[in-house]
């Protein structure tokens, strides 16, 4: 194979190829944080209950959607270190594996969740609107092959650097599902089943053209042929290796909102839940560009670790986080300025305006979420970019599932703080946390330099 102009890039011009992998990816990351702030808009006009309902289901779909991604990560990592290498039918090879893995893991994952998803949700605190939950919930999580798909061949394409193969249909599922909401919520009348139905449809949709490139088309610099698949437990191992530890993390992350539901309904009622509910999809809007920045250095990380060039794997890791800080920084000052204007994104209606206070609290003190974020996130993508999965997911549990619930617990219960208290943990554990994570990575750098001197792979 000939080394095309995106795998030159990957593999010799680091800052180039985040430069241009990430925009894309941070590109399409808003319009799917849109499509959420305008689904969330709607659904908000039905009344604070159907969005408390989807505030319950949120936490397991992102679940989902983070093992979807995890598995992604580890596909990415593994494909990229094999380019960087020169290792290209290994490449080949493992990106075929990679979506065998992902077929097979939604099926089961999908048919295990839906069989107990109404105790889960029970368990969660849903049950005073377990109804409402219910519908939103089984469409959502029924649907959630066109999570699974999506999240592989993006996976695979990055690792080529073809961004915008990777990317675009991200953006065309927020497109057709923000025509779709209101159409199937209020014109057929159909209420948060609606919402789920446009969700899984808009994905479904915007996933054939990556299906078509991929299987048809068949033009990329790696060529998936599935007839010329052959089982590899090895290839499978090493996915896994990063992808396991990857999605584990994802579930941490939607374990804490979970948790911080069900404290939040105790101390605070449904009400705080739709609030938390509605400020995270704008927080969600800062963590975008640091998503697709993280990805993109996890890409060229790869391919520095493959090539076991330390230099680029170091340019890498630095220039991400700096790029992180400058996008964190500056939508947290966006957020703390305009939480009152933005709080009316969610508060418009007559059910909704008991949420306007309790929103502008919330932005005010969950914007600084955001503030170290990118320390411990890039952190963690350089450990998946070398193949040190595990490593990432000590950062996170340490990070999310310690740090956070102790820093919330703390200042919720013991200072009797309420739902303010949760706030203020979930900042205090993030910006702890990430300050460690990015002083272990340098530290990890700095005592494995020899081992960049032998075969990674």
């Amino acid at each position: 194979m000939q080394k095309t102009e995106d795998i030159d890039l990957i593999v010799n011009h680091p800052k180039k190829a985040i430069n241009k992998l990430a925009l894309p990816i941070i590109i399409s990351n808003l319009f799917m944080v849109l499509n959420n702030i305008i689904d969330g808009i709607w659904v908000a006009g039905l009344g604070s209950e159907p969005l408390a309902a989807v505030g319950f289901v949120t936490p397991l779909f992102l679940a989902f959607v983070g093992f979807a991604n995890g598995l992604g990560a580890g596909a990415n990592s593994l494909i990229a270190r094999y380019i960087g290498a020169e290792d290209y039918q290994n490449a080949g090879n493992s990106a075929i594996h990679s979506m065998m893995l992902s077929i097979i893991v939604s099926i089961f994952a999908t048919a295990i969740i839906l069989i107990f998803l109404r105790q889960i949700f029970i368990s969660m605190g849903a049950y005073e609107i377990i109804s409402q939950t219910l519908d939103y919930g089984y469409i959502i999580i029924g649907g959630v092959y066109s999570v699974f798909l999506p999240a592989m061949m993006a996976a695979i394409f990055r690792s080529q650097g073809e961004v915008k193969r990777a990317s675009y249909p991200l953006m065309l599922t927020a497109i057709i599902n923000m025509i779709l909401d209101p159409i199937f919520i209020y014109v057929f009348g159909w209420g948060l089943r609606g919402a789920a139905f446009a969700t899984v449809l808009a994905a479904t949709l915007a996933m054939l053209p990556m299906v078509y490139w991929m299987f048809v088309k068949r033009d990329s610099f790696l060529e998936i042929r599935m007839s010329e698949y052959k089982t590899n437990l090895k290839i499978y191992r090493d996915i896994l290796v990063v992808g396991i530890p990857a999605s584990l993390e994802q579930f941490i992350i939607s374990f804490v909102s979970i948790l911080m539901n069900y404290w939040l309904t105790l101390l605070s009622g449904t009400i705080a839940v739709a609030a938390y509910t509605a400020t995270w999809r704008l927080i969600s809007v800062g963590i975008s560009p640091l998503i697709g920045i993280g990805v993109a250095a996890l890409t060229v990380g790869g391919a520095a670790y493959g090539a076991k060039n330390l230099e680029n794997l170091k340019t890498a890791m630095n220039y991400a986080v700096k790029l992180g800080l400058i996008s964190s920084i500056a939508i947290c000052a966006i957020f703390f300025i305009f939480a009152d204007p933005l709080s009316m994104v969610f508060s418009y209606s007559q059910n909704g305006a008991i949420l306007h206070e309790r929103l502008v609290e919330a932005i005010r003190i969950l914007c600084f979420f955001l503030l170290l974020m990118p320390l411990g996130a890039i952190a963690g993508n350089m450990f998946q970019a070398m193949g040190k999965g595990t490593l990432s997911l000590l950062l996170t549990i340490l990070r999310s599932f310690i740090l956070e619930v102790i820093f919330a617990a703390l200042f919720a219960f013991v200072f009797d703080w309420a739902d303010i208290g949760i706030y203020i943990g979930l900042v205090c554990g993030m910006a702890v946390g990430s300050v460690i994570g990015y002083i272990y990575i340098n530290y990890y750098l700095k005592k494995h330099e020899d081992y960049f001197n032998v075969n990674v792979l």
